[in-house]
């Protein structure tokens, strides 16, 4: 699968440390450049006791007509400027005309001794074919 290093909106590889500086609220969800520098979220793990980022993001591309999804605050939810469609903290659709979840992707830290350029970067990889979807325990329906 096609792995990258998550970048800022100005495009400097981050690093979790930096991210975590930047982004300290637990559950806090902030857009990056992903996969082919899509804009992705990556997400502060809601849990207090367990600093760090899930181990999964989503594109925030409307899986409707592709607009770009931004999570509101308020509303605890991603919200489609475009249509209205909703999704929750998980990506699942609450509320149409979106047909689908929006996409997950891989995200881990790197902690490879032999690559120092990239030790401690936050990559992004592409779902894997034979994984499923966790939200649904189903085929992920974008691959």
């Amino acid at each position: 699968p096609k792995t990258v290093v998550a970048k800022d909106i100005m495009g400097v590889e981050l690093t979790l440390s930096s991210y975590l500086q930047k982004h300290p609220a637990t559950g806090d969800k902030s857009l990056v450049q992903g996969l082919k520098d899509e804009p992705t979220y990556l997400l502060v793990k809601s849990s207090s006791s367990e600093a760090g980022l899930e181990n999964y993001g989503l594109t925030a591309e409307c899986t409707h007509l592709g607009c770009i999804v931004p999570w509101d605050v308020a509303e605890q939810k991603f919200v489609c400027p475009c249509h209205g469609s909703k999704y929750d903290a998980f990506g699942n659709v609450l509320r149409g005309p979106a047909p689908s979840s929006l996409k997950l992707v891989k995200v881990y830290v790197d902690d490879d001794d032999n690559e120092e350029k990239k030790k401690g970067k936050i990559m992004v990889e592409q779902w894997k074919d034979d994984e499923a979807d966790f939200r649904t325990g189903e085929k992920a329906w974008w691959l």
